[in-house]
């Protein structure tokens, strides 16, 4: 019996030991093929700029240097993720919002533009009769007039006449009626009164200086003559404007005016008056765009019996809007970044903690203060909205995917080339002049030439101020031209005040950018090289334009004059 027991006890035994043993190697063989499935996910990177993560091995875009495999994550987070401590979105005021329906959000437009008189109620007061004007009685503008006020005293020759005729007709008025009334009736069709024709009459002496009445009331807007002036019957003396209503002009841009309509209601609200708002609605939407500022003209007529609204005060108006884009995904345009031609946003990824990752979209029309997303977003997906920039030096402090650094495969990069748009020779040759100048520009920087920089930089400008965009009758071309006329106004500007070679050299990088993208965009007839040098601007590289392939580095000049590569040939 004792040895049944044994026989037993080690049988037991046996069994724990060979599942310990058996059951452990199966574990590790389990946790060997998971491990297996992960490196199929690996991720490379560069140990020199560790912002770099392709999924295959490879070089370094940026230093050509073998790439080394990425350390993983022990958050389990992917390669363009990163996470955020409550305390740090506290601090950074980030916020996020939700991916919303366009169909269900009312957005507002907002509009900027000024109180305008009212033309329709504008009259001008004009001569009754010729003469000469011996007293003016309104002489500045502002005055008010009003109907029947004596405005002019006048010496009318053709009075004097007419009197005459009427004291002799008076005579033989029993014997010719018809040519007694025929004379009263002339001077009453030059405006005068009939008790200033009974005193003629009466005291049959002629009346040498005639006053003058108005026949209109309001607020004198120019006056054309001065005393002394000799004027013809219907010669205009001032123009009046009546101000019990005026007009509340407004300026909207050309892809806004589609959400506008006539009787659509507006809230205004003036910079004299910031407490208070006026309702009004649309009578009228210009049939024209003004080609300088590419805006259409809206306004709305506004009761003004108080005169608290005067012409050329400054006013902004909202108007409510519903996109009728069904399923439209809208955001915020405060959560946009832009970098160029793309356009990105930072999502928030479902998670107990704050996690963030990069997401490039396509955007459509603004509408209000929205945007329409085209693609890559969802409804649902959660967004920051605020602290956007926050968000993205953290990623770049993570050495992850940032604005600043995104990463893209060489195919992908090649179907982001820039397409060059169509425009006129007339405006490439416009823009040749302005490159040529930047490329003088750069020439003196190259040289170590501070002076000549500062002088050179505002031929950029004055070259800058030829180009006409109204040649530009493409809208995305003319709104690409727009947004890089003012990169490089801004950055050439700041080059022309400043005589510093250093700082002459942080200003031209963004001045190579936005002139580049405009040779990209639009082209020059004629072949320029982008050059990179990946040790300008502390390391970070920067880019310049040159005629030849020949490198002159205008970042350091002779300190490293032969330091850079071409990168890009542009015809």
């Amino acid at each position: 019996m004792k040895n049944y027991i044994s026989y037993i006890i080690i049988l037991v035994i046996g069994l724990f030991l060979g599942w310990l043993l058996f059951g452990t190697a199966n574990n590790d063989e389990n946790t060997h093929n998971h491990e297996v499935v992960s490196e199929t996910n690996q991720m490379w990177t560069c140990s020199m700029h560790p912002q770099i993560m392709q999924q295959e091995s490879g070089s370094c875009p940026i230093c050509g240097m073998d790439l080394i495999p990425a350390e993983i994550n022990s958050d389990g987070l992917l390669a363009n993720q990163f996470k955020l401590t409550d305390n740090a979105m506290a601090l950074a005021n980030i916020e996020t919002t939700t991916v919303g329906v366009g169909e269900s959000a009312t957005n507002q437009l907002i509009l900027s533009g000024k109180i305008q008189a009212n033309d329709k109620a504008t009259a001008v007061q004009t001569a009754h009769f010729g003469g000469r004007i011996e007293i003016l009685n309104f002489k500045s503008e502002g005055e008010f007039v009003n109907n029947g006020t004596v405005i002019a005293s006048i010496y009318s020759p053709e009075l004097v006449t007419a009197q005459n005729e009427l004291i002799e007709a008076m005579d033989i008025k029993n014997e010719q009626p018809e040519l007694y009334k025929a004379v009263r009736n002339k001077l009453k069709f030059w405006k005068i009164s009939e008790q200033q024709i009974k005193q003629i009459e009466l005291t049959k002496k002629v009346i040498t200086n005639f006053k003058m009445y108005a026949n209109t009331k309001g607020y004198i807007e120019t006056i054309f003559v001065e005393e002394g002036n000799h004027v013809k019957e219907g010669t205009p003396l001032f123009k009046v404007a009546n101000l019990n209503t005026v007009w509340a002009q407004l300026d909207v841009y050309e892809q806004d005016v589609r959400n506008l309509s006539i009787g659509q209601s507006v809230l205004i609200s003036l910079n004299a008056f910031p407490d208070k708002n006026i309702e009004g609605k649309i009578d009228y939407i210009s049939p024209t765009l003004n080609n300088k500022t590419r805006t259409i003209s809206v306004r709305a007529t506004l009761k003004n019996s108080n005169g608290n609204l005067k012409p050329g005060m400054l006013i902004s108006a909202t108007t409510k809007l519903k996109t009728n884009d069904k399923g439209a995904v809208s955001i915020p345009k405060s959560a946009v970044l832009w970098t160029g031609e793309r356009s990105i946003v930072y999502v928030r990824v479902p998670n107990d903690s704050p996690v963030f990752e990069l997401r490039e979209i396509t955007l459509g029309n603004a509408v209000g203060e929205n945007y329409k997303v085209l693609s890559g977003l969802e409804q649902g997906e959660v967004i920051v909205t605020n602290g956007a920039f926050t968000v993205d030096a953290a990623a770049q402090l993570n050495g992850k995917q940032s604005m600043m650094n995104t990463i893209t495969s060489d195919a992908d990069e090649s179907s982001k080339m820039i397409e060059r748009l169509e425009v006129s020779t007339t405006f490439q040759e416009q823009l040749k002049a302005v490159v040529e100048s930047y490329l003088t520009l750069k020439d003196y920087l190259v040289n170590d030439d501070a002076s000549n920089t500062t002088m050179q930089a505002k031929l950029v400008l004055a070259d800058l101020d030829k180009v006409d965009m109204t040649l530009l009758t493409n809208n995305n071309a003319h709104m690409q031209w727009m947004g890089l006329l003012k990169d490089i106004k801004t950055a050439a500007s700041s080059l022309a005040k400043e005589t510093d070679i250093a700082m002459q050299r942080n200003y031209f990088k963004p001045l190579s950018s936005s002139i580049t993208k405009a040779v990209e965009l639009f082209g020059i007839n004629q072949t320029v090289y982008l050059q990179f040098c990946p040790m300008a601007d502390g390391d970070k590289g920067a880019n310049w334009l040159s005629l030849t392939e020949e490198i002159f580095n205008p970042y350091f000049g002779d300190a490293m004059l032969k330091c850079g590569s071409v990168e890009q040939v542009i015809k």
